[in-house]
């Protein structure tokens, strides 16, 4: 979804002396005119008042940035040179032989240039690197901590009306409306199960968007559920705080996971239904079937070799268990996000679910049978066990909804 265009960069400058106006040009190999930069907004404290000069010593062609409009015209995003990184010490090739001993991979925190801005014309646009060389002139201007907090917050409402535009929800209502269509209590047919499995691939695409984006952030969690319109899923969170803590999840250190009706459904913890008509109201809290799918998800991203073709058994693997992570977040999630996901259609995103979960088992397997080293293939042993218990889960999941 975003115009990452890092590599392409050849130079470029970020003017912002003037508050609340922030303008630039940027060279891209393969263009012979700047992207001119016109944005409403600021710089974080670091760049705030100040022009930022930045120069890629290794630029390289990317055929897309030729589809880019010239006038970049909107609001900022996160705009700083002071964001952090784990940067590893070792070449890509070395990286590989170390997951594949299972060997720690040294690396040293340094300070990224992270450029994110919201074009009329073309959406998120992202610059992400590391080893740019950076000149930052005076300060017309000082930011204080208050202000970079609420330019923060600016740039998180911006993501947030950035991905409605991609996923575009469907209101309550809208297929209710349509001539011909079975009403709020009919069942949908099978153009309205399409619309809606196109809408669940869209929030599939912006959550692995916004999962890149905030996964090293400490608040990740919260910023998550925002920017996404998890609203419910935010008043809970704040709930869980206001009673002092996080709820117990149902799963165990070593992987196993407990199928009892009570995180099936999401039932309060004394066994009373959360729905006053006693068909459980699952969607009422965030599903720890989701969280587990996301830990698994992100545990085998950094299991396996990244540095193998797409048809590999490594990116397989990681790429079924993103698609079920995601997918799961889309319907688990779904309270705060316009609508109430029918049992159907969660039922049909499952289907789906599992047919990945079951290419991830067989990917995981082949991995397996290739590993030489003991701790690598114990590894992978527990990791397949895991995705066994995501399947039951969902298997489980499944069953009670055919059932309410």
């Amino acid at each position: 979804m975003a115009w990452r265009v890092d590599e392409a960069v050849e130079h470029g400058l970020i003017d912002n002396t003037v508050e609340g106006h922030t303008t630039g040009k940027i060279w891209l190999v393969g263009r012979d005119e700047p992207l001119i930069l016109s944005l409403n907004g600021d710089c974080w404290r670091d760049l705030a008042g100040s022009v930022l000069e930045f120069e890629n010593p290794n630029p390289t062609e990317m055929a897309e940035v030729a589809e880019l409009d010239t006038e970049q015209t909107g609001i900022v995003g996160d705009i700083t040179a002071s964001r952090k990184a784990r940067i590893p010490e070792i070449s890509e090739d070395e990286m590989n032989d170390y997951e594949r001993q299972g060997r720690e991979i040294p690396f040293r925190w340094r300070n990224l240039l992270y450029m994110e801005w919201f074009s009329e014309i073309n959406g998120r646009v992202l610059i992400e690197a590391a080893g740019y060389d950076l000149k930052i002139s005076g300060s017309e201007w000082e930011m204080d901590e208050d202000q970079e907090e609420a330019q923060k917050l600016a740039n998180l409402s911006a993501m947030r009306d950035f991905l409605a535009q991609v996923i575009r929800r469907a209101e309550p209502d809208e297929f209710s409306k349509r001539p011909g269509v079975p009403g709020k209590t009919g069942e949908l047919n099978e153009f309205e199960w399409e619309e809606r499995l196109k809408e669940s691939d869209r929030l599939t695409d912006a959550y692995q968007e916004v999962l890149e984006k905030y996964i090293e952030d400490p608040d990740s969690e919260r910023k998550e559920a925002f920017v996404m319109g998890w609203d419910g899923l935010l008043g809970e969170m704040a709930e869980r705080e206001e009673d002092g803590g996080d709820s117990d999840e149902p799963f165990d250190d070593e992987g196993g996971n407990d199928c009892s009706e009570s995180w099936r459904l999401g039932e309060s913890d004394d066994g009373d239904d959360a729905g006053e008509d006693g068909e459980g109201d699952w969607l009422e809290q965030s599903h720890p079937l989701q969280a587990k799918a996301q830990e698994i998800a992100m545990r085998s991203f950094d299991l396996v070799s990244r540095g193998d073709d797409r048809d590999s058994p490594a990116q397989r693997l990681v790429s079924n268990l993103m698609q079920v992570s995601a997918k799961l977040a889309g319907v688990l999630h779904g309270r705060g996000s316009g609508y109430e996901p029918e049992a159907g259609f969660v039922l049909a995103v499952l289907k789906r679910c599992l047919g990945w979960i079951n290419e991830s088992i067989g990917a995981c397997g082949e991995l397996i049978a290739a590993e030489e080293d003991p701790d690598q293939k114990a590894a992978l042993e527990h990791l397949r066990a895991d995705i066994f218990a995501i399947r039951d889960g969902i298997t489980e999941l499944r069953r009670e909804l055919k059932r309410s």
